[in-house]
């Protein structure tokens, strides 16, 4: 595989080897953050001196259909051992879905000293590389986190609505057959609530796995451009808004178009199909 620095990307620091983080297992200005889809899977086996944060568990607020607040991220960043000069280096299964979705909701508390583990799990395994079952810990940290930012990278369904009336761009990185509304969720996945199928009208369906390979790493930044700008008319000037269901797999995409590609003004929402598709009075395009 070619090396991340002659691929072309805008932001080539966004991204890590498995190699650099196996030479980085002992660095203590380093923390290793692994995030899966299922739970089960750190504790089957996991980096040397990785922490976990769970998706739902840790980023979610346990009530409300949001993020945590300031006082619940700085405490898990505490408790990890966190501090703001911290680099932090994500990775996980589902060819890195997760951790491109906590490696975001750690920019909305402005933590850019965060990187992705390019081919994530999957790499790492393949490549025969250790995983042990022992869970490290850290000294607590006194980390102060500003407030949470939701202006810049984040989208809500009235910003969407007016980026529909001002013709912006949207990209549905969903399957092809939840895109036409033939399914209501992800193949072999159950219903997530969403009562509508289909797609908010105009959107790019440009599925978020095209972007990787096989091995989970990222493609070319030539590669990546031919999918999104010659295939699918997307321009780096573009005010783009992604979407999937819940903002996981979008947030995959948002990572790729801004850091990959260097587009200025990508907002990921999270809001989603299970949102959009309840909405009473939306458009929708089948």
């Amino acid at each position: 595989m070619t090396a991340i620095a002659e691929r072309g990307y805008h932001d080539p620091d966004a991204l890590v080897t498995t190699d650099w983080v196996a030479e980085h297992l002992d660095d203590s200005s380093v923390r290793i953050i692994e995030s899966n889809e299922d739970p089960l899977v750190f504790r089957a086996g996991h980096i040397p001196g990785a922490v976990e944060v769970d998706w739902a568990r840790d980023l979610n607020d346990p009530l409300r259909r949001d993020y945590l607040d300031r006082e619940g991220f700085e405490k898990l960043a505490r408790r990890v051992g966190l501090t703001p000069d911290t680099t932090v280096v994500f990775y996980g299964d589902k060819n890195n879905w997760w951790a491109c979705y906590a490696f975001w909701v750690f920019q909305l508390f402005g933590h850019t000293n965060a990187k992705v583990m390019d081919g994530g799990r999957l790499k790492w395994e393949q490549e025969g590389k250790t995983l042990v079952r022992d869970e490290a810990s850290y000294p607590a940290s006194d980390y102060d986190a500003p407030a949470r930012d939701d202006s810049v990278i984040r989208a809500f369904r009235d910003e969407v609505l007016a980026h529909l009336d001002a013709k912006g761009s949207l990209v549905d990185v969903r399957s092809p057959d939840e895109y036409s509304g033939r399914l209501l969720h992800m193949p072999e996945y159950p219903n997530e609530g969403a009562l509508r199928g289909g797609h908010i009208p105009g959107a790019r369906s440009i599925p978020w796995a095209r972007a990787a390979n096989s091995d989970g790493t990222f493609k070319t930044a030539e590669e990546l451009r031919a999918i999104y700008e010659g295939e699918h008319g997307l321009s780096k000037g573009d005010d783009v808004i992604a979407y999937c269901r819940i903002g996981e797999r979008s947030s995959h995409t948002w990572f790729v178009l801004h850091y990959l590609l260097g587009y200025p003004n990508v907002r990921n929402y999270d809001g989603s199909w299970t949102e959009w598709g309840n909405l009473v009075g939306v458009p929708v395009e089948r």
